[in-house]
């Protein structure tokens, strides 16, 4: 069993901004900042509270007679105590000998056009500790685009507003940077997990670099051209993130009104029509604050079992980075052109041109990733970079065709990965296996022995420990 060093990154980097973000607040009250205090301590403490629902929801303690560990939630110290118990039931591994295993099955990698499935027993102390790595990939995500993203945001806001950035704010910022990339790259290897969730998925040191990198330059540049654009058109501002979000938030529930599919229904057993209603909704919410940074790896797609659209569609892809591309130059452009003397210490062109090569390299090393250090590019069907140049033909075509049936056939070329397995699967996709430190994903099926849990059923144990994808 592998060292739940995820875990262990995700409390220290959810303690540290908490941390720095009260600290900060402290010297706003000092200097009499009442207003910079006041939202610095909203995005932390609401991303706080978000967090410790989160774990509550997903070890199910409502249910079960664990009043010190609610407690200690109420006092927002249950990331701490998660990580406690987790560090705890690793030591255990080994020692005990286990009654019931459970067996899990994966293919391995295709080599030389065979693939092989390898078998592999799970006993109960590595099952919990599952449910602990899906419950903190869950709330690393949500502290990330809830909380980090715009605290970073006001923070950075602060600094051009002062003209100076003073260690306490530096500290956050820089905290606040890393929980953000952090969140991103979980996203990744959600995103290989569920799609290739038959495969025994091996995410090398290279694919995380390429990845970190990938997500650095695109949030970082994404944040500056926000608060420099909003630094000089204050009320512009707010329209540019309300469209922003409420594209991102009702696109997922455009294209399931447009498949006509029936309600969800399977998100949990014990939700009523309303509780599923406000659940979705809070999906979405989190879906659109992901994509107002940087693009989401997992995508919606409500009228799927699993909530998540599990094919790779370049030409989405495409779109994104292109539309962004072009609404980050625009920003740019009208902060130059409306820009005060303010800005007379900064060379505005070159602050443009940095900008835009910063938000191209973030692109480049996407590309590097799925060309080169994608665990699963043997599996797809058609070459990346080739498959983004159709897309790239696709939009000349859109804009000077007159007949759209004609572009039709090369709109759906090259789109989608190689299936797996022509037979369709019904297994539920694993994102307990969100890990970054983990090499090796595991899915608990369905028709495996189970073992037995205080105050848990076999559904829930099984459950928890693939955990429920409608949370992501």
């Amino acid at each position: 069993m592998r060292l739940p060093s995820s875990i262990f990154v995700s409390v220290s980097l959810f303690t540290a901004e908490t941390t720095a973000a009260l600290y900060l607040s402290s010297t706003y009250r000092s200097d009499g900042d009442q207003i910079w205090q006041g939202l610095t301590l909203l995005f932390t403490l609401v991303t706080s509270v978000l967090v410790q629902l989160t774990l509550t929801f997903i070890h199910r303690d409502l249910s079960r007679d664990r009043p010190l560990v609610l407690l200690l939630h109420i006092l927002q110290l249950g990331p701490i105590v998660r990580c406690l118990e987790a560090f705890c039931i690793y030591g255990s591994v080994g020692r005990v000998e286990e009654p019931y295993v459970s067996i899990t099955r994966k293919r391995q990698m295709p080599r030389g056009g065979q693939s092989e499935e390898v078998e592999r027993q799970v006993g109960q102390a590595e099952g919990k500790l599952f449910t602990h790595r899906a419950a903190f990939a869950r709330t690393s995500v949500i502290q990330a685009f809830l909380g980090s993203a715009p605290q970073l945001t006001l923070q950075l806001y602060i600094c051009v507003l002062q003209q100076g950035v003073s260690i306490g704010r530096g500290t956050l910022m820089v905290i606040s940077l890393l929980s953000i990339v952090y969140g991103a790259l979980r996203c990744n290897i959600l995103a290989i997990k569920i799609k290739y969730d038959d495969y025994e998925v091996d995410v090398r040191p290279a694919a995380y670099l390429c990845i970190f990198l990938w997500r650095s330059f695109e949030i970082a540049t994404r944040v500056t051209v926000l608060v420099l654009f909003s630094s000089v058109l204050q009320l512009w501002i707010l329209p540019v993130v309300l469209l922003n979000f409420f594209l991102f938030f009702l696109y997922p529930w455009v294209l399931f009104w447009q498949s006509h599919s029936p309600f969800p229904e399977n998100i949990e057993k014990t939700l009523t029509r309303v509780g599923t209603t406000i659940v979705l909704c809070l999906l979405t919410f989190l879906y659109a604050g992901i994509n107002m940074f940087c693009w989401s790896a997992v995508q919606l797609k409500l009228n799927d079992p699993d909530l998540i659209n599990k094919s790779q569609n370049w030409y989405r892809m495409a779109v994104y980075y292109m539309l962004r591309f072009v609404e980050n130059a625009s920003l740019l452009l009208l902060w130059y052109i409306y820009k005060t003397d303010f800005y007379r210490f900064i060379c505005a062109p070159l602050l443009v041109l940095q900008l835009l090569v910063a938000y191209a390299m973030a692109i480049f090393f996407m590309l590097v990733f799925y060309q080169f250090c994608h665990p699963c590019r043997k599996l797809f069907s058609s070459n990346m970079t080739q498959g983004l140049w159709d897309c790239s033909a696709l939009l000349c075509l859109v804009c000077y065709a007159p007949d759209r049936d004609a572009i039709r056939p090369i709109e759906k070329a090259g789109l989608d990965p190689l299936a797996p397995d022509p037979t369709p699967h019904t297994e539920t996709a694993n994102d307990t296996s969100y890990d970054v430190a983990n090499d090796t994903a595991y899915t608990m099926p369905n028709d495996t022995m189970t073992y037995d849990m205080p105050n848990n059923t076999t559904h829930e144990v099984l459950s928890e420990m693939n955990g429920d994808l409608s949370l992501h």
